[in-house]
This record gives structure tokens, sequence and C-alpha cells, in this order.
């Protein structure tokens, strides 16, 4: 589970900004909250952010795909597992590039999480590639107990608790690589690296549209058929099963089925709608996502796809008899439709706006005060009050252009 990550000095994100999932004290949705059952904290289940194009919502998703990808990369470089493909390409982390003394400073990232056995908090500090800070703390599930595990202030200086870590000889780190993921290569039979590790791989994930069929991911079990199956039919859609083949190794055809006139005909997946086949890059994730508990990060989740349909993948994480393993969804949108009270609490409301010096800032609706010193209330209509400009981040549009000297009718003759 994510509880929080912040990251500063990232593309547009001059400033530190953090998105939160820990749950504040307010009183609506009070039952749609994710109760950890070993300390009573209470996390959200869902995160949106909205903002215009341009204001930096994807660069969110960006950094947490780029902390990911600086600790996995190096194990998946040299692993054979195919889920890891994705995160054997370079994923470059540049700083803010309008101002001359953030050229000069690393790229920060924090993150807390949860996974099985513990809480932790990872820091992360790079700069041109190489490594200027990282440490790590873990907190047990039942006692509340923090404990640093390392911290790493350069590369000379790395400081490891002995009771947690063992026997551990860094001699062989270099300065670009994470002192986590070389844990993670060299000691990944430990307890603390196999936990820590199970939700780096396993228990987030981070999607981006378009899709094409090779990366579309089915799990051959009849409990993912079943549900995923069931969501098409409560979606409503006209399609009775689906069939893959595999052609070659690395090319898979997706055929869809249909009933017409009680007679099966079968469409291959290119052939549907941009909207069928973005929810068949979409379902598969979110199918386990619901099942294995995961946190599930999408850009642009209401791209091609009809407001009902992101409203019926949002309940599914609101729902707690469908999201039994506490999942959790994170996404940016432009989808007004579905910011509303009914589907939200003020806390998993977020926008993304610009600066003057052309900085992104992220900050929630149950933090936002308006001009009149007030926070907007729980009954609200959100999505009119966001277009109105009553929460920022919305698109200014200039009117530059003199439309009637482009008219050929004005000119003179």
């Amino acid at each position: 589970m994510l509880s929080q990550f912040s990251v500063k000095n990232f593309r547009s994100f001059k400033d530190e900004i953090t998105l939160d999932l820990q749950a504040t004290n307010i009183t609506e949705h009070e039952d749609n909250t994710i109760v950890n059952s070993k300390n009573g904290e209470k996390h959200l289940p869902l995160a949106v952010i909205y903002g215009p194009n341009g204001s930096g919502k994807s660069n969110i998703i960006g950094a947490i795909y780029g902390l990911v990808s600086k600790v996995m990369r190096p194990i998946c470089t040299i692993c054979d597992n195919k889920d890891c493909s994705k995160l054997k390409d370079k994923f470059t982390i540049s700083p803010f590039k309008f101002n001359e003394q953030s050229l000069k400073e690393p790229t920060s990232f924090e993150v807390y999480f949860t996974s099985k056995k513990g809480e932790y908090r990872y820091n992360l500090a790079i700069q041109k590639e190489k490594i200027i800070y990282e440490s790590l703390y873990r907190k047990t599930l039942e006692k509340n107990n923090i404990s640093k595990v390392f911290i790493r202030d350069n590369q000379k200086n790395i400081d490891i608790n002995k009771t947690i870590l063992k026997n551990i000889n860094t001699s062989g780190i270099t300065e670009t690589l994470p002192l986590l993921s070389f844990l993670g290569i060299t000691y990944k039979k430990l307890d603390i690296v196999t936990d820590i590790f199970s939700w780096f791989e396993n228990q987030i994930e981070i999607i981006n549209y378009p899709y094409n069929e090779s990366s579309i991911r089915f799990p051959i079990n009849q409990k993912f058929n079943d549900l995923f199956l069931n969501m098409i039919k409560e979606m409503d859609i006209d399609i009775e099963g689906y069939r893959i083949e595999n052609e070659e190794k690395e090319k898979t055809k997706i055929y869809t089925k249909h009933i017409i006139n009680d007679i099966e005909k079968e469409l291959e997946l290119h052939e549907e709608s941009n909207g069928i086949i973005k929810l068949f890059g979409l379902l598969p994730n979110v199918t386990r996502s619901i099942l294995e508990g995961t946190t599930l990060i999408i850009d642009e989740l209401d791209s091609k796809l009809h407001p009902k349909l992101i409203e019926y993948i949002i309940e599914l994480y609101r729902n707690k008899s469908k999201n039994k393993k506490n999942a959790q969804l994170i996404f940016t949108s432009h989808d007004l439709m579905t910011m509303n009270a009914d589907l939200f609490r003020r806390d998993e409301i977020w926008f993304v706006a610009k600066t003057p010096d052309q900085s992104s800032q992220l900050y929630s609706l149950v933090e936002f005060k308006k001009t009149n010193g007030k926070k907007p209330r729980k009954d609200e209509k959100y999505g009119k009050q966001y277009i109105e400009g009553r929460y920022g981040a919305v698109p200014y549009i200039k009117h530059m252009i003199n439309w009637e000297k482009l008219d050929g009718s004005n000119e003179s003759k």
C-alpha cells in the first residue's frame, strides 16, 4: 500500500510536492477508507489528479515511475521475468530546467509504503545519475517501533544497522547504484530485502496509454477470467468473451467474441473501437489490482472512455465488498462528470497548477482555501466550482489572434 510520495526538483516540480494517501479527519465517505487492522491507520483507496494540459499531472506519475525504475532497473537487467522487461529501458531523471540553481541540485524522492511485514520510509537523492543521498527506515506494524535500516550520505559514508542487515559487505557498490538495488541483487534472500522488493516488484504498477496487444497481460487462471468477463458484462459491452493467440514468442493476438443472432463471431482487437481497445489494455491491470490488492497508477484514465465506464472503475475501488484486498487507484483526469462528492472524498481530489516561474504545484481539495479564506464544503458541486476557477488549476485561454484580420472578406481591395 502506498501511503505518501514526495518529489523535489523533477521536471516541472521545482519545489517539493507531496501526494498523500493517508486519510484526513473528514466526515464524508468514512466507510470508504482502508483501515490497517494492525495499527488502525486509515488510508485512501483513490487519488485523482486534475489540471490543464501542460500543468505537470503526468510528471507526478513520471516521478513515481522514475523512483521505481531507478530501484528496479539494475535488478531487471539481470532478470528473465517478462514483467520486468519494461523497466530494463533507461529512464532519465531530469531536474527543473528554468532555474539555474535547480540545475545544480539533486532530484529528491521520498516514499512511505506498507508491505506485508512493515512500513517503510525510503529516501533517494540523485544528481546526474549519481546517488547523493539514500536512507531507509522501517516501522513494525504491531509495536510501531521505528528503526534505521541504513543511511548513505555519499559513496563513502554508508551506515548500516547490523542488527537488521547482518554481514553486509558494500565494497562492490558503485556511485550510480542505489544501495537498495545492491541489496536486492546481492542479498535478496534476507527477509527484509524480500519484503521490500515484493512491494516494488509486485505491489505497485504504473501503466500508460497507448497500448499494443503484445503488452496486454492476461493471467491464465479462472479467477482472473471470471472477474474480467464479469466487469465487461456489468459495463453492458457487447462482448461475450475473448481468445488469445500466441503466434510467435513476442507476438500476441487478441480476439473478442460476439454473439450475433445466436451465432458466435470474432473480431481482432485492433478492429474494435479505440474505447474497447483501451478497456482491454486497462481492465487486466484493474482486475489484477483488485484481486491482489496492489496500487495501480494510470495516466489519463478518462482518455477514450465514457464517463460511466470511468465511474464503474472508480466504484470497484470504493466498494469494500469488491475491493477486499485494499487495492488503490491513482490516476490523472480531465473528466468533470466524475469530479463529485458522490464518488470522492475531498482528500482524494488533487489539483496541479503552474506558477509564474513555470514550476508546478500540487494541492488537494481538502487543504485548498478560497479567496474568502474558507475551505470547500463537502456538499459543493466540485466540477462546477473547478471550471469556474474557484480551485485554480484551470486553463486560461488568451485571445491573441486578431481573427478579423485573417478574414479575407475584410481585406482592402
